[in-house]
């Protein structure tokens, strides 16, 4: 194995240093506009001495920033030795990994804008032992030709690994072929999926969260008086002006849901699922199947009357789109039909589609009971301090019982051999699938009232992220927990 010194792209420098100063941004310009911009470099002025502070940290935060890109820079280096990968980075306390190619499951690239202009990209290595959903070795800047050499060399790796323990058989490297595209977005999809998501209520809060912070400087008071003028021109006019501002936020989440999922197209290769996808930045996601706790589709309320679902896959390894995230949309908007083939095809061992036992008519009380506990009061306060509009708040109780009905309907659970099912919403419908070696511990509860129903609610865990992800059926019969249990402790 060749022991040849590598180092990162010169341009590493700078993505580490603009890095750094992106997570300074925000801080900064708070200070700024808390302060009312009462900014002053006039050695006379009240602000001379806060404005010196400010802009002299962070300029020194600036010249640390560079300094680290350009450290960092000059000191990571990686080569091959003795089947492994090997990094070694640090000034002042140097450190070194070794990553044995057998033992890396995966390979995440992500190109920037930065990336894009020189040809480069960002490699993530991704092990089974990867923590905290951070990868085991992340080289910032290099060029596609050393990304896939280290991608070769792992592949040889491991073709030499099975050549020793089975002499007899013959492997030859893969050729170099476009993997089978199993999944692919269309414009009309991400079209769907900006105005099916919620993305206009992220903008539209998004928007309010930034205009509080110009409080003082807006002035708020002379506004709402002219808007009560405006009222009085005419309703057409504020219906007019209402849909105006919702198109506006249905156009910026159409273009941030575009960018973020533009040519989103999953493949598979030697039992490993290739995602990419990204229009300013590109991503490439390596997700091995046999790391895949468990498959959920999620319907919320607009997706399930027009027939749409989303799948999320909880993987235990550290290859989520956040680092620490481990929840990846394996396809982000697809048919309900289409979604169950497409999950048939890579997983033929599931049940994809279960009869369901559902939770008796005698616990559907307990869907909305607790709520009237909480919401009573708060109806109360607003009848009282708000009479007569405040009655409006009554008719949460009609909608609070159907809301119940409604998730009552829903919760259900189905046991197959090595499978468990469990369905249950709070507003979207999520079907949770695991398979009986991946579930990490089952937990049971039943309330005084629950009890005197014979009903009890269970909650199943799956390995994903920092604390997992947990499944729950609520006030399903007491001896169907029993059952769930038995099940699994064979």
């Amino acid at each position: 194995m060749s022991k040849k010194i590598n180092r990162l792209h010169p341009i590493s420098a700078v993505i580490t240093s603009v890095k750094a100063l992106k997570s300074m941004i925000l801080p900064v310009a708070i200070i700024i506009i808390t302060n009312g911009f009462n900014f002053s470099f006039d050695i006379h002025s009240e602000h001379f001495f806060e404005t010196v502070l400010l802009f002299g940290v962070w300029g020194g935060a600036v010249v640390l920033a560079l300094i680290g890109g350009v450290v960092k820079w000059r000191t990571f280096v990686y080569w091959f030795e003795d089947g492994e990968l090997r990094v070694r980075y640090g000034l002042f306390v140097k450190k070194k990994r070794y990553i044995p190619f057998e033992r890396i499951q995966s390979l995440n690239y992500h190109e920037g804008i930065l990336h894009r202009l020189f040809g480069l990209v960002k490699v993530q290595v991704e092990t089974a032992g990867s923590k905290n959903g951070k990868p085991e070795a992340e080289l910032t800047a290099i060029r596609k030709a050393e990304a896939d050499a280290i991608e070769l060399a792992m592949q040889h790796a491991k073709i030499q690994e099975v050549d020793l323990n089975n002499p007899e058989d013959v492997i030859t490297p893969a050729v170099e072929t476009k993997a089978p595209v199993i999944y692919r977005m269309s414009v009309r999809d991400l079209i769907v999926l900006a105005t099916t998501s919620g993305g206009i209520g992220v903008v539209l809060s998004g928007l309010v969260a930034i205009l509080s912070q110009f409080s003082d400087i807006i002035p708020y008071e002379t506004l709402f008086h002219e808007l009560e003028d405006f009222v009085r021109i005419g309703t057409f006019i504020v219906a007019l002006t209402v849909m105006l501002v919702l198109i506006v936020a249905w156009l910026m989440s159409v273009v941030i849901t575009l960018v973020n999922y533009y040519e989103y197209t999953v493949r598979i290769e030697e039992e490993k699922l290739i995602i990419t996808k990204g229009l300013l930045e590109k991503k490439r996601i390596t997700l091995p199947l046999n790391r895949i706790q468990g498959i959920r589709i999620v319907e919320n309320p607009l997706r399930q009357l027009t027939g749409f679902a989303t799948v999320v896959v909880e993987s235990a390894g550290g290859n989520g789109e956040n680092g620490a995230d481990k929840k990846i949309a394996l396809f982000p908007l697809i048919k309900k039909k289409d979604c169950v083939q497409s999950l048939a095809g890579l997983f033929p061992e599931m049940n994809w589609e279960p009869i369901l036992i559902r939770s008796p008519k005698r616990a559907r009380p307990f869907f909305y009971r607790i709520d009237f506990v909480w919401l009573a009061p708060v109806i109360g306060a607003c009848i009282y301090f708000f009479y007569p509009y405040g009655l409006l708040a009554l008719l949460l109780f009609p909608l609070l019982i159907l809301l119940g009905i409604w998730q009552h309907k829903t919760v259900g659970y189905r046991l197959d051999d090595k499978q468990l099912t469990m369905q249950y919403r709070i507003f979207s419908r999520i079907t949770f699938f695991m398979d009986k070696k991946r579930i990490q511990s089952l937990q049971s509860s039943q309330t005084f009232f629950q009890k005197r129903k014979s009903v009890m609610s269970v909650k199943a865990t799956v390995m994903s992220g920092v604390t997992g992800t947990a499944g729950t059926v609520s006030s399903i019969e007491h001896q169907d927990v029993e059952k769930i249990f038995t099940w699994y402790e064979h």
